[in-house]
Order: structure tokens, then C-alpha cells, then sequence
């Protein structure tokens, strides 16, 4: 049997996985099937997802395929730097929680249009409505089904294609079960995508060690990677222009990372139906489970850099390479999950298409959300019936898993193979938008004299300037930026400005130009628009307070190690 092949064992440790997660989203199905005739049940499982439900929906749906595959792959090329995305989403997740998730519960948000045309007005909100669905079907689920096809092809040796096919398949069986399946069966996945990663992890650390226990297998991996284990980069590493820099604690991580956690209908779906301390502890169960994940996601990659560095013979360099002869960062874990024994292959495996599968049903229920609640129910249709609504909803999963596997069999070798990093396709092309998108929520939120038309000068104008600064250094030479670390020589030698800078640059714009055109607006007495708003909202109890110090003394120790 070929050593990428799963034995039928594995087979067996996998059906069981998918009888369970099937079995347990019919049974949460029946059982409630007398309330999915209401949209916002079937859509947001409105009050019945507890605190452990919501936090485990949280990070099934966000550790994916572009996670295990592309960050494992971005560990294997930059090292431990790449979990700032992991560990800064941790305190994130303490801010959305104490400022953002009040706010969008006083006033009864359901849906992240909704907020922008209860804020601003219909326009805003369609725009961004169309922007979403563009973002999520175009980047986000293209990239999930085509990463996790890769990864399942090199473990199983399918064809990708049917993988991602097959993968589409099973998440829209789990998806038009509505939110309350997902919320629920998320707990099962997220369960065995934490004990499969986990001993995927240690397996690898003990082939390291060479008997001598996973104590010293993790200080041999730090010492004999000991490049691999910088958090912070200076200018002269050539991972720079990824993470450049002081930028991951000071600058554009922060306005990604809030706009992901914070304004994001895929994220804030799940808690947006519950109460405010389920929903505050939600997001705080969700933290610390972000403070385990780079020990599933990051650290395999540096094993694998490390065995082939050290020529162990675990695993060889052609292993990750493409048909082209390209070194591939997103074949690192594939390979790592070829030397597991029978049975635990299995379980790895079940575990990467629970990560790959939850992903997808949360990122489509979400599309499912918009459209019929933001676009259908108020552009097209607005007597609709609940039942209606809640059929067009599994109409819009349908055709939206459609384009993103027409999209991801098309496009996807092409924007994420031969050698690139799927992680950091997804954060750049993210990029584009978060920061317009953030700044209108932020203002939004807190500013009552923000005007709907600097709303609109965010959506358009933001990314605009985004695209502008991204196609800059085409036109111009940039290197007299460099002196003041704005930027920095690419493997071609072109200066660019990182795209985490740029994200910074971006936000600030957008920033500027709404407080100028609300400023103006409101020298000629526009209409203030503002949220309900309370000092109170913000008071958090004494638990939350204490597991929010801990995750915040955590990263923080993290860094000063790692540094």
C-alpha cells in the first residue's frame, strides 16, 4: 500500500466520525424541527446555543482547511511568527466580547447589514451586502474547499477534484440543517479536530525526540530550528514583508484581526442570538481555545521543517514538491499525517474534514444569511413567509457551495498551488476590504455624527486605496520608503509595502476621510443616526473579568519567551 494511502482501518475510524456528526445533526434537527419554520431560529438558532457551544462554533468554523493546511504551511516557511494571527485573535476576542457584542445585542442585530442600515441606511447596507457575498463565495469558500482537497487528496490519494467535490457534498448535508445543527455538531468537530491535532502534534515531537519523550523532542526542535522561533521579524528577514515587524502588536493585525472576530457575519453569527453573558463567555471559551490552536496548526509545520532539515528520513523534500518542481508550504501537513500509524491516520483525518466541513457550514449558512434576510426579504420579496425564507436560505447554501467548487476546481491551482502560501493568499486578498469595513463599523458604533455618505467613502474609497497601494510599487519605486521601514525588497527586488502595513494605511484613510465628510455633512445639520449606547453595556462580571486577565497575561508571556 502506498505510504499517502489510508488503510481500511482508517476508513473505518472515519465512517464513525461522519455516522456521529450525521447522527447527531438529524437527531438536533428532529428534535427541534417544530421551530426551523422561523428564520431566525433556522438561521441564528435564536437563544438555544449555550456558552461551550457558541465558543466551540467559533473555532470549528474558523480553524480550516486554512489553517491546518496553509498556516501549517506558513510554519513550515516562516516559523512560530505566523501564530500572532492565533494568539493577538485571542485578546480579540475579549475586546469584541466587553465592546462590540453589547452593542449589536441592545439593538438587536441580527445580521452585519442589518447593523449598517439600522446605522446608516439602505444603500450602505446593500453595498455591503453584495461586498460579503463577493468576499465569502469568491475567497473564503473557494479557498477552504480547494485547501482541504489538497490535503485530503495527499493523505487519501484521491483526485483533488473529486475531494472537492465530495467535501461541497457533506457540508451542505450538515448546513441545511440550519444554525442550531451547526452550533451543536460544531462541538463534536471541534472535539475531534482538537485530539486529532493534538496527536498529530505529539506523534511528530516524539519522532523528533527519538524516544527521549516530547520534552526533549520540543527543546531538540527548538534548537535545531532556532530560526523558526522568532515572533517578532526585523526588517532584514525575509519573512518580513509577511509580518513585518512591531505591526502584529501595534498596527494592521489589529485592524484584521477586529474586523474578522468583531464585524464579520460568518464569526458574530453564532452569538448574535444568544443572551449577554452566554455570549460574552462564548467568545471567552473561544480565547482560550485560541491559545492552544498554533500547538496544532504552527507547530507541525516546524517539525516538518526540522525532519527534513535535519534529513531524519521521516519525511523527504520531494514530498512537498509540485508537479513544476516548486517547494509547496501547504504539503507539509499531508506529509506529516503520512507517518501516523493505523487508526490514528484515520482520526487525523477525521479530524482535518471536521475542520474543513464545520468551515464551510458556517461560512455558508452565513451567505445563506445575508442574501435572504439582507437582499431577498427587503429588495425582493418582503411579505415572504417564514417558510419561505427559510427555503430560499437552503436554496442560496445550494448554489453558493455550487460557484465556490466551480470557483475552487477552476481558479484555485492557479491563486493557492505551485508553491504559494494558501494562508497568506487569504489575508491579503481579505485585506482589500477589512479595513473600510472596520473603520465604518468602528465609527459606526461609537460616533454619533458619522454620516451614512463617509460610510459610503469607507466601502468604496477604502478599497479603492487598497487596490491603489497593492498595484503602487508597479508604478512607482518605493525603495525611499524603506529608510522609514514602510518598505521593504521582495525576492524579485521590488519595494513594497507589506500588506499588513498597508492594511494600517488603509483603516487611517478611511478614518480621516469619514471624520471630514461627517464633519462637513454636519456643518449643514445632517441627521444623527446613532446606536443605543450605555456606559453600563460595557460592565463585565467578576469571572469574565478573570479569564479575560488570564488570556491577556498568557500571550503576553508568550511574546516575552519568543520574542
Amino acid at each position: 500500500m502506498k505510504n499517502n494511502m489510508l488503510d481500511f482501518k482508517d476508513y473505518i475510524v472515519f465512517f464513525i466520525y461522519f455516522v456521529i456528526v450525521s447522527g447527531y445533526g438529524l437527531y438536533i434537527y428532529y428534535k427541534k424541527k417544530s421551530a426551523t419554520s422561523d428564520s431566525k431560529d433556522y438561521f441564528l438558532a435564536e437563544g438555544s446555543l449555550t456558552w461551550w457551544a457558541i465558543g466551540a462554533s467559533l473555532i470549528a468554523s474558523n480553524i480550516s482547511a486554512e489553517q491546518f493546511i496553509g498556516m501549517s504551511g506558513s510554519g513550515f516557511k516562516m516559523g512560530l511568527a505566523i501564530a500572532a494571527y492565533e494568539w493577538m485573535a485571542a485578546i480579540t476576542l475579549i475586546v469584541v466580547a466587553v465592546f462590540f457584542m453589547p452593542v449589536y445585542l441592545k439593538n438587536k442585530i441580527f445580521t452585519m447589514p442589518q447593523f449598517l442600515n439600522q446605522r446608516y441606511n439602505g444603500t450602505v447596507s446593500m453595498i455591503m451586502a453584495i461586498f460579503w457575498l463577493m468576499l465569502y463565495i469568491g475567497v473564503n469558500l473557494m479557498s477552504i474547499l480547494y485547501l482541504g482537497a489538497v490535503a485530503i487528496a495527499g493523505i487519501s490519494g484521491l483526485n483533488t477534484g473529486l475531494c472537492i467535490v465530495l467535501l461541497s457534498m457533506f457540508a451542505i448535508v450538515i448546513t441545511l440543517g440550519g444554525m442550531k445543527v451547526i452550533g451543536y455538531t460544531d462541538v463534536i468537530q471541534v472535539f475531534v479536530l482538537v485530539i486529532g491535532g493534538l496527536v498529530a502534534t505529539y506523534l511528530a515531537i516524539d519522532l523528533i525526540a527519538e524516544g527521549k519523550g516530547i520534552f526533549h523532542g520540543f527543546s531538540s526542535l527548538q534548537e535545531g530550528a532556532s530560526e523558526h522561533f522568532d515572533m517578532i521579524f526585523s526588517k532584514d528577514n525575509a519573512n518580513y514583508i509577511e509580518l513585518p515587524g512591531l505591526s502584529v502588536l501595534l498596527g494592521g493585525m489589529w485592524i484584521a484581526n477586529l474586523s474578522y472576530w468583531g464585524c464579520n457575519q460568518y464569526i458574530t453569527q453564532r452569538a448574535l442570538g444568544a443572551s449577554l453573558p452566554t455570549a460574552r463567555n462564548g467568545l471567552l471559551f473561544a480565547a482560550f481555545l485560541k491559545l492552544l490552536m498554533p500547538i496544532i496548526v504552527v507547530i507541525p509545520g516546524i517539525a516538518v521543517y526540522y525532519i527534513i532539515k535535519k534529513d531524519i528520513g521521516a519525511i523527504s523534500p520531494e514530498q512537498l514538491l509540485t508537479s513544476s518542481g516548486a517547494q509547496d508550504p501547504n504539503k507539509a501537513y499531508p506529509a506529516l499525517l503520512t507517518l501516523l500509524p493505523v487508526g490514528l491516520k484515520g482520526l487525523s483525518f477525521a479530524a482535518l474534514t471536521a475542520a474543513i466541513v464545520a468551515s464551510l457550514a458556517g461560512k455558508a449558512n452565513s451567505i445563506a444569511t445575508i442574501f435572504t434576510l439582507d437582499i431577498y426579504q427587503k429588495a425582493i420579496d418582503a411579505k415572504a413567509s417564514e417558510k419561505k425564507l427559510v427555503n430560499v436560505g437552503k436554496l442560496t447554501v445550494i448554489i453558493a457551495m455550487f460557484l465556490g467548487t466551480a470557483l475552487a476546481l477552476w481558479v484555485g491551482d492557479a491563486l493557492m498551488g505551485e508553491g504559494k502560501q494558501g494562508f497568506q493568499f487569504i489575508q491579503e486578498y481579505s485585506g482589500l476590504f477589512t479595513p473600510g469595513i472596520f473603520a465604518m463599523f468602528l465609527l459606526g458604533f461609537f460616533w454619533k455624527k458619522t454620516t451614512s455618505t463617509s460610510a459610503l467613502f469607507a466601502t468604496i474609497g477604502g478599497f479603492a486605496f487598497a487596490v491603489f497601494l497593492k498595484f503602487l510599487p508597479e508604478l512607482v519605486d518605493l525603495s525611499f520608503l524603506s529608510a522609514i521601514n514602510f518598505a521593504v525588497a521582495n525576492a524579485e527586488g521590488i519595494y513594497i509595502i507589506p500588506f499588513m502595513d498597508q492594511m494600517l494605511f488603509v483603516f487611517l484613510f478611511c478614518v480621516l476621510g469619514m471624520f471630514i465628510i461627517s464633519k462637513i455633512q454636519h456643518s449643514k445639520r445632517a441627521e444623527e443616526k446613532g446606536l443605543e449606547i450605555d456606559a453600563s453595556m460595557f460592565k463585565t462580571n467578576k469571572t469574565f473579568a478573570i479569564g479575560a486577565l488570564i488570556v491577556v497575561v498568557v500571550v503576553t508571556a508568550l511574546y516575552s519567551i519568543y520574542w
